[in-house]
């Protein structure tokens, strides 16, 4: 496990926008009362999705305030689940490249040097206008799009070191890419289509059955 630490420079202030600020009372709404605690996670990513992608101290503290927890737990929270970026990241596109075994084995190493080379040499560094940043983790569950790479909440998938180059070029130009696969596959089907299955009397109503063995006695209804 990795140390984790509150970034050294820090914002003076934190507060949710009144949109932010309204969808954080209707989801501690959903809790019963006295387990206000259990939303924190999701308070918590929405205070970093407002916060450009990582959470501040201020931003933990406005948390505990308003789900009534000590600092210091919701700083436990924070520090735990990696998800949670303690530094700020690119205001762009934070690119996570997966490193886990299957991804690994499908190139994930090359898509690491295409981040070292376009965005910077070291995981968790921002590129000179600090529009993008990236790092290694474990494994984003898409493992039979194997490599791929989370930027936020989208996932792109089934890379090469080029479809990864086109993607970063798209959000340093301020552009959106679309997410998913970045080939023909249609989502995490076969590639090349079925291979199993493929019989059309499958699927027709001229199929007949044989039992192959008897079925079982019938039972003689109790009287009473």
């Amino acid at each position: 496990m990795s140390v984790r630490r509150l970034d050294p420079v820090q914002p003076d202030s934190f507060v949710f926008t009144a949109e932010n600020l309204a969808w954080a009372k209707s989801t501690i709404e959903k809790y019963p009362p006295g387990k206000q605690a259990s939303a924190v996670l999701p308070i918590l990513w929405r205070a970093q999705e407002q916060n450009d992608g990582w959470v501040s101290r201020k931003a933990m503290e406005y948390v505990g305030d308003m789900l009534g927890m000590s600092h210091i737990r919701v700083f436990e929270v924070a520090t735990f689940y990696t998800m949670f970026q303690l530094s700020p990241v690119g205001k762009r596109a934070h690119i996570q490249v997966c490193g886990t075994t299957p991804c690994m084995l499908r190139g994930a190493e090359e898509l690491k040097k295409v981040c070292q080379r376009k965005i910077h040499a070291e995981a968790h560094h921002l590129n000179a206008d600090g529009s993008l940043s990236w790092e290694e983790v474990e494994c984003l569950g898409a493992c039979v799009n194997a490599p791929m790479v989370q930027v936020f909440k989208d996932t792109y998938e089934d890379l090469t070191p080029e479809a990864l180059e086109k993607i970063i070029d798209e959000f340093s130009a301020g552009k959106t890419p679309k997410p998913g696969p970045q080939t023909d596959r249609q989502l995490s089907a076969p590639i090349g289509g079925p291979m199993t299955l493929t019989d059309p009397a499958l699927y027709s109503d001229t199929r007949t059955f044989t039992r192959l063995e008897p079925p079982p006695p019938l039972e003689t209804p109790k009287t009473t």
